[in-house]
């Protein structure tokens, strides 16, 4: 299927340190060269994955270290990676990370894969003395307060495994970068009686750095009036590229999708592209049913195709005014997995599997071959009808995140990993995916259920919980992964 253009590059400032002793370089001449360089090329991989690297050099001292600390915080980084190049005193450490509050990762990358021990020196045991220091730096971490830092451990040339750490921690930070800074417009309320969705947006700004914009409904009707012929127009090209419009099946409130139901969609579509411009926000979660039979009410209820398209090029729309999964919609298409607005459907006891989805806004860059649309001569549970989006996500393994709030008012990540496996799904308009989770599909709905998740959740590809576990733990908040295996 054709795949949708991200409409903001991903990014994140990421900071770079080497550590060393001092005393060496004067004994063994040409190794401080060495690990200069050792440091640009982690330099260079590091920028690779698309973030923005500021190479900090070689701390050696503690005063260098102390006189580190203020261009470190000017920096504004969002990740900082303390390369140990080889052995380095923790007083090279031990005040960045009693100084900074974002996530410190030791990457011990070895040149060599092991010793030539025949030929080995002293100068050679230095040179690829990467993880020895990495022990005294956690304990040294853990007596200031701080969580030991996580380590990339490996070696600097050719080693897949860890090269995929220092892609995923660049995309963790990009993820970071975009939720302390997003701005997420809002505009009217949850749906009565969903107690789950209620949401402190100052908690949500306290917790996550983001704010929230206060827009109106009543603006995209105003903007809806700016929509000429050709931007309609324009936009029906894009949508039927994008999606089959297959004749119905079993369900009698679907139909094959009319003419009226795409122009209505494109035309909403169009008003809510001003609608993002115009408030300058990077995704929306909102819930309005306006007055029956007024134009507003067709906007409001017609937004799910417009919203997919959005969702795809990053910017998460959520239904339902469900501020929290807007959020961890967001953090997963950050980390380039998606992110699907889902909910738990219909459990296959015969199989063993849930259906995972919802009606709408969905991810459509992550769909399993080409999404559907269908008209819908009625939306189940809510006002309006029209056009509604239908597809499963990619076959393989898939990553849940449900943003909690505890009795104490706090947020919680609930995560869990599974697989999306071939098969039929319903032909009723709405997104489903077959998810097999273990040991069973019983056992895991309790322990799901049982960390108190909202009845929403973020559906992403691949199995990404650790990323999101590292996300969480930066920001301070309270993370949990279902045990698959107990």
């Amino acid at each position: 299927m054709p795949r949708i253009a991200r409409r903001k590059p991903r990014t994140a400032r990421v900071g770079i340190f080497g550590v060393g002793h001092h005393t060496y370089w004067a004994q063994f001449p040409g190794l401080h060269d060495e690990m200069i360089a050792k440091i640009e090329k982690l330099v260079g991989k590091v920028a690779a994955t698309g973030v923005t690297v500021t190479n900090f050099g070689l701390v050696d001292t503690a005063q260098a270290a102390y006189a580190l600390v203020p261009r470190l915080k000017a920096a504004d980084l969002d990740l900082l990676f303390c390369d140990m190049v080889t052995y380095a005193t923790s007083a090279t450490f031990g005040i960045i990370i009693r100084s900074l509050d974002i996530p410190i990762v030791l990457v011990a990358l070895q040149p060599l894969a092991a010793l030539d021990y025949a030929k080995a020196t002293t100068h050679m045991q230095l040179a690829n003395d990467d993880f020895c220091s990495v022990p005294e730096f956690t304990g040294v971490a853990i007596r200031m307060g701080k969580r030991p830092p996580e380590v990339i451990l490996g070696t600097l040339h050719d080693d897949p495994a860890a090269e995929a750490d220092l892609r995923e921690w660049c995309e963790t930070a990009m993820a970071l970068h975009d939720v302390k800074r997003a701005r997420i417009g809002h505009f009217g309320h949850p749906i009565e009686h969903m107690l789950d969705m209620q949401t402190d947006q100052t908690a949500l700004t306290a917790a996550f750095g983001c704010h929230i914009v206060q827009t109106e409904a009543d603006d995209l009707l105003r903007l809806e009036r700016e929509v000429t012929t050709v931007e309609i127009e324009r936009k029906c090209v894009e949508i039927l590229a994008l999606f089959d419009t297959p004749d119905p099946k079993a369900d009698p409130v679907t139909r094959k999708l009319t003419d009226e139901d795409l122009h209505t969609a494109a035309r909403v579509a169009v008003a809510l592209d001003k609608f993002i411009a115009h408030h300058e926000i990077d995704g929306l979660a909102y819930y309005y049913e306006g007055e029956p039979g007024a134009p507003l009410r067709t906007i409001v209820t017609n937004l799910i195709v417009g919203n997919s398209l959005l969702t795809a090029a990053g910017f998460p729309m959520c239904g339902e005014s469900d501020l929290k999964t807007c959020l961890a919609m967001l953090i997963m298409d950050r980390l380039g997995i998606g992110g699907s607005f889902a909910e738990f459907h219909p459990v296959d006891f015969k199989e063993g599997f849930v259906l995972v989805g919802h009606d709408g806004p969905h991810h459509l860059n992550i769909a399993d071959g080409k999404p559907v649309l269908r008209s819908l001569i009625k939306y189940h549970g809510k006002p309006g009808r029209g056009a509604s989006v239908e597809f499963k996500i990619k076959e393989g393994p898939i990553t849940m995140l449900s943003v909690g709030v505890t009795a104490q008012g706090k947020f919680k990540f609930i995560m869990a990993e599974g697989e999306s496996v071939h098969g039929p799904i319903p032909a009723t308009g709405n997104t489903n995916t077959r998810g097999f989770f273990r040991p069973d599909v019983r056992t895991f709905l309790k322990r799901w259920v049982a960390e108190g998740p909202t009845h929403h959740f973020a559906l992403g590809i691949g199995h990404r919980a650790q990323a999101l576990r590292r996300i969480g733990e930066a920001l301070g908040i309270e993370t949990v992964i279902i045990n698959l295996e107990k």
